[in-house]
Formats: C-alpha cells, structure tokens, sequence
C-alpha cells in the first residue's frame, strides 16, 4: 500500500496564500495521474485539480486562476499554491494518486488523510 500525506494547511486571512503539499513515502517507481480534492462537513467531496505525469492540468471553474497545481516527480510529490483565498475556500484538503508503481505492485486509488485549510478574519 502507498502513503499519501499532506501538509501545508493553516489559517489565512482572506486574500491570503498557501501552498499544500502531498508527497508519497516508500519506494515508488511512478505515479501517473494525482488530484487535489477538498471535503468541508455535511457536503461531498470536491475534486479541485488533477495533473497529469506529463504536467498536464486541469481545475474546477470555483478555483481557475486562483489555484495552481505542480508536480515533483523526483521527489513524487503534488503541490497545490493556494491564492486569492475566500472564506468559501476553507476545507479539508486531500490528494489523490493514480496509479502508483511500486517495487511491490502497482496501487490504484491512494488518499491521503487531508490537510485543514481555515480562511477567516
């Protein structure tokens, strides 16, 4: 199994950045496709960006111009440059893999535990 684990989050003001990060432990050989999602209580998960192996991105309209995905394949690991923050923004927020090749076998839908991101006065 592979471990995602983000960190980054924090309380901002609105207007305010942030930059999360999502790295995967163990011995990994490749990671396709990895996405950012965010989860705020009684609302369903929300995807907000995906980045493709190659660099290729794609956002949801609520974030577009706003927030920017990146990858470091050396390091596999995802990052997500949060600006322009709203209060709107706050939420619970998890990266997802792809597939993930490893010396052990290839894992499909890895989550992270997600990384809190408050945006208040």
């Amino acid at each position: 199994q592979v471990q995602l684990v983000e960190s980054g989050g924090g309380l901002v003001q609105p207007g305010g950045s942030l930059r999360l990060s999502c790295a995967a432990s163990g011995s990994v050989f490749k990671i396709d496709d990895m996405s950012w999602y965010r989860q705020t209580p009684g609302k369903q998960r929300e995807w907000v960006a995906a980045i493709t192996a190659g660099g290729g991105t794609k956002y949801a309209d609520s974030v577009k111009g706003r927030f920017t995905i990146s990858r470091a394949n050396a390091k596999n690991t995802v990052y997500l440059q949060l600006n322009s923050l709203k209060p709107e923004d706050t939420a619970v927020y998890i990266c997802k893999a792809g597939a993930v090749r490893t010396p052990t076998g290839t894992y499909f839908g890895s989550w992270g535990q997600g990384t809190q991101v408050t945006v208040s006065s």
